[in-house]
């Protein structure tokens, strides 16, 4: 093949509107515009879809965006799937439109609600696919545009044989996107220092901002005089859920002594560079078992997994259960998660320093460095190639 000289690469980005699938999305056009201006060259980066959150954060990256309809088919009856079926071929209808008139070499899909539409148009226009999946099950969005997709990557190397047969010769194991400000690292101490914890105490970093993750919330709240007796606790709780529940959680703890409230750091939503510090400043993680368990992985930081029931596929439990194995967490079933039951296994954990550097360094090893610089590699490599470019 001749060469061609290339007047721009335009990469097409998509991906469902949730921290879980944009966040990993950013880190990839960072990882991507980075990558292009070490080989000189040019790009165009926009987003299609429904950014919901994070239209700022893509403009704050230099990423366009061209806004198409988002629609969610959901697993229980809702009179809103009706709707949706509707901003289904709305959604279509529109990515012809935009897509024809803004056509990317290729599309990057991190999946999640929406994505469909998108992928089913770059398909018609021949535009090329490269995925990636985060669970350790794939999700529908994923599964569905597999068929028809150049480059599948993912995550976790058990996901493979859940693809269709004929496309898992497509799958490329890479880990998961990390942004690059969560995984700044700095001493326990420094980073206690920053979030003001005293650190007389072990700390537990509790993820209970997530979306499904009220129940952790709830067990901090009703058992919180029994857990600050031994420990420190760094408590994410959710920006929605957060004027409601500090409002139970000071009706509740009225009567506790000052020193033991004192063990208590609530925050109602991390950003990147409080997410790192509070991953540097904890020793152990209770959350729920989505794409998080990269972070914590990232970190060498043993978690104690609670999956959330009703994750689509049963994806929390695969991803929990993953992480175990490979001795780096603990899983507590939702309906075992009870306070003697925790205290004591956590107790053993952290009084135990030969188990817990043990589980510290599975977890490093769990975690898989440069996925999202693998990723703008291939990304770009798939584009040049479909541009008809020698690589």
């Amino acid at each position: 093949m001749a060469k061609k000289k290339i007047n721009k690469i335009f990469v097409g980005l998509t991906a469902g509107g949730s921290g879980g699938h944009m966040y990993p999305l950013l880190a990839v056009a960072k990882s991507i515009q980075k990558t292009a201006m070490m080989n000189h060259l040019e790009l165009d980066l926009r987003y299609f879809g429904d950014p919901g959150n994070f239209a700022k954060d893509l403009a704050d990256k230099q990423v366009k965006i061209s806004r198409i309809a988002s629609s969610k088919w959901r697993r229980y009856f809702s009179l809103q799937n009706f709707l949706d079926i509707f901003k289904f071929f709305w959604g279509i209808v529109q990515a012809m439109w935009v897509m024809y008139w803004r056509m990317p070499d290729v599309v990057f899909s991190k999946a999640g609600p929406g994505v469909v539409p998108i992928l089913f148009v770059a398909r018609w226009y021949n535009i090329p696919v490269v995925i990636h999946e985060t669970d350790a099950v794939p999700g529908r969005a994923n599964y569905l545009s597999s068929k028809h997709a150049d480059l599948i990557e993912v995550a976790f190397a058990e996901v493979k044989d859940k693809f269709p047969e004929k496309v898992q010769h497509l799958v490329k194991i890479v880990g998961n996107p990390v942004r690059e400000d969560v995984l700044v690292e700095e001493s326990r101490e420094q980073s206690r220092q920053i979030l003001g914890v005293k650190s007389e105490k072990p700390v537990l970093l509790v993820m209970g901002g997530s979306q499904g993750a009220e129940a952790l919330n709830y067990f901090i709240l009703e058992n919180s005089q029994v857990l600050l007796q031994d420990f420190e606790i760094i408590h994410q709780i959710g920006k929605e859920n957060f004027d409601g529940y500090m409002a139970e959680f000071n009706f509740m703890t009225k009567n506790f002594r000052a020193e033991l409230k004192a063990n208590y750091y609530p925050f109602a939503y991390f950003d990147g560079a409080n997410y790192a510090h509070a991953l540097n400043a904890c020793d152990v993680i209770l959350s729920r078992s989505g794409g998080s368990v990269f972070e914590m992985a990232a970190h060498g930081k043993p978690a104690f997994l609670v999956p959330l029931p009703n994750s689509a596929n049963n994806h929390q439990a695969e991803n929990a259960y993953i992480y175990q194995s490979a001795g780096a967490g603990i899983v507590i079933e939702e309906g075992n998660l009870l306070p003697t039951l925790f205290i004591t296994q956590l107790k053993r954990v952290l009084g135990d320093s030969d188990r817990y550097r043990k589980m510290s360094e599975a977890a490093k090893s769990f975690y898989h460095p440069n996925a999202a610089d693998y990723i703008a590699r291939d990304v770009l490599q798939i584009a040049l190639k479909a541009m008809g470019v020698v690589i």
